[in-house]
């Protein structure tokens, strides 16, 4: 599957005032990661997911499976590996639903928004509370801020 996503900043908490849909708490480390790939684990509220991520950019391919949480908190101890910890609430805005990540621990403040496409050209609503763009900044990917735990 080719996951197609534009990621901004969040300016303020007006963001709070939309509709949100739903709110969950996200622990997630990465096993292997590299330039053009990387393989993580996601602990998401009750169930956790073993997602491969290929190539860079707004279009990459992504493979997500589902597993045993505790087969997930068990990989997680035994690789000793440090956890990304953040809220992502799903917020609606104009027909589309944007995921807010709150993050927290070492990267407290930093608030991001990210919107799944169906092309890369797809126009959308930006809402008033998105900042800069960051979708080719790598210092976003979730996968460089787990580098700096």
């Amino acid at each position: 599957m080719v996951e197609i996503e534009r990621k901004f900043l969040i300016i303020g908490s007006e963001w709070r005032q939309d509709s949100i849909q739903s709110e969950a708490d996200i622990y997630q480390a990465y096993l292997f990661e590299d330039e053009q790939k990387s393989i993580r684990i996601r602990v998401k509220s009750e169930k956790a997911f073993l997602t491969i991520k290929m190539g860079k950019g707004i279009s990459r391919h992504e493979f997500e499976y589902l597993i045993p949480k505790d087969d997930a908190l068990k990989m997680i101890e035994q690789a000793h590996l440090p956890c990304l910890e953040k809220t992502r609430y799903e917020v609606l805005f104009e027909g589309n639903t944007w995921e807010v990540d709150v993050f927290h621990g070492k990267f407290e403040g930093l608030v991001l928004a990210e919107i799944e496409l169906s092309n890369e050209n797809q126009v959308f609503a930006k809402p008033t509370w998105l900042g800069q763009e960051v979708t080719f900044d790598p210092e976003y990917l979730n996968v460089n801020l787990f580098k700096q735990l």
